[in-house]
């Protein structure tokens, strides 16, 4: 006999040793039974409680493994819900970089275009300078460069806007900076300080800081170029509108000036005296208009000049006209360059019918005789100045 069926049968004489039948004698108000359970009996009771626990094992294994697998999935699935919402969130955080960039570029193109219509009276579209030196030693200033193809696509249309401006500024910055060039020589030429003008001017400047908040709320500045451009403009328009102020027009219709400006000889004493302005001889009643254009500040008599009238011209500059014998403008008039303005005279210290002309620079006199005889070129970036100024005003006043 195998040593395997020795041991099979060693197993069951255990097992069977351990279901024997059992008598149990229960005692009731005297009578005495007995309950009998047979191995058979504990046999299956045992048989059906091992199947039961084996069930109830095999269940939570299940249940268990379900979990482990079912943990991970959830891990899953979770990971993924966090990169969805990562992904939202880039998203939603280049959709307001994009909305900052285009205010961004909307309130550039604003300030572009009230540039272009306070100092040109256009629209930037409109405005075509013509490029000159200056813009042709900064060529970098009119280029633009390729965009990133690797941008969203609404990203390259934004950049190229951007371009665009850049190159429009780039453009105008050039076209003022030569105007400024011209307007600068021509105001030397006439015997002023052009550095001195535009110090004075941005002298005259203040207010309480309030930093500049775009469309999105936050503070912030438009960029070094468009800074650039605006002290460009400024210089351009203090430098022109004082060429267009200049009394460079004549204030009376005759050849003979008996006086100059400076030291002479006072008419009436001998003296030596000092004369801060030109004289022009001619008939009593003979029209006087004004050398520039500008408004009246003054109609009445002053000690020693008799009757005057003057005219603020702006910049500083001012005209007085003496000695007249009438008025035909009264104090707040705006006057154009070679309108009526007065009648020549011999009031107050006169020794006969003349026009007393002076020019006055913030309350001093200078001498007329460098605007009266301006050259040709001088003239000619004046005309263009006040062409500009011109249509300036005329546009602010639609």
């Amino acid at each position: 006999m195998s040593s395997k069926t020795t041991g099979l049968r060693d197993l069951r004489q255990r097992i069977s040793a351990l279901f024997q039948d059992h008598e149990i004698f229960v005692r009731t108000h005297g009578h005495v039974r007995f309950i009998r359970i047979s191995a058979v009996w504990q046999k299956r009771v045992a048989l059906i409680t091992g199947a039961v626990l084996l069930a109830w094992a095999g269940i939570t294994l299940a249940i268990l493994a379900n979990q482990l697998l079912t943990s991970g999935e959830r891990a899953e699935v979770a990971q993924k819900a966090a990169a969805a919402a990562a992904s939202e969130a880039r998203i939603a955080k280049y959709r307001d970089r994009v909305a900052e960039t285009a205010a961004d570029l909307e309130e550039r193109q604003e300030q572009l275009e009230q540039w272009s219509a306070d100092h040109f009276g256009v629209e930037p579209a409109a405005v075509t300078p013509e490029i000159g030196s200056e813009a042709k030693a900064e060529p970098a200033a009119l280029e633009t460069s390729a965009i990133d193809p690797n941008l969203p696509p609404e990203a390259q249309a934004l950049a190229r806007i951007e371009q665009r401006q850049e190159a429009f500024a780039g453009r105008l910055l050039a076209a003022v900076n030569e105007r400024a060039a011209k307007a600068e020589v021509a105001v030397a030429q006439l015997g002023l300080d052009p550095k001195g003008l535009v110090r004075n001017a941005a002298a005259g400047r203040g207010g309480p800081f309030i930093p500049y908040r775009g469309k999105m709320g936050k503070a912030k500045a438009l960029g070094a170029s468009f800074a650039a451009l605006e002290g460009a403009l400024f210089r351009m328009e203090v430098l022109e509108r004082t060429l267009v102020a200049v009394p460079s027009g004549k204030p009376a219709d005759v050849l003979m000036m008996t006086s100059s400006f400076g030291y002479r000889s006072d008419p009436f004493t001998g003296a030596g005296a000092m004369h801060a302005g030109l004289d022009f001889r001619g008939p009593i009643g003979t029209p006087i208009v004004a050398a520039a254009p500008g408004r009246v500040v003054f109609v009445g008599q002053k000690s020693g000049y008799g009757n005057v009238v003057e005219v603020d011209h702006g910049q500083g500059i001012l005209t007085r006209y003496a000695h007249l014998s009438g008025f035909t403008t009264r104090v707040g008039s705006q006057v154009a360059a070679g309108q009526q303005i007065a009648k020549m005279g011999s009031t107050g210290r006169s020794t006969g019918s003349h026009l007393h002309f002076e020019v006055r620079l913030n309350g001093v006199a200078v001498n007329p005789r460098r605007f009266l005889e301006a050259k040709a070129d001088v003239l000619e970036v004046k005309d263009d100045a006040r062409q500009r100024v011109g249509s300036v005003a005329a546009n602010g006043a639609r």
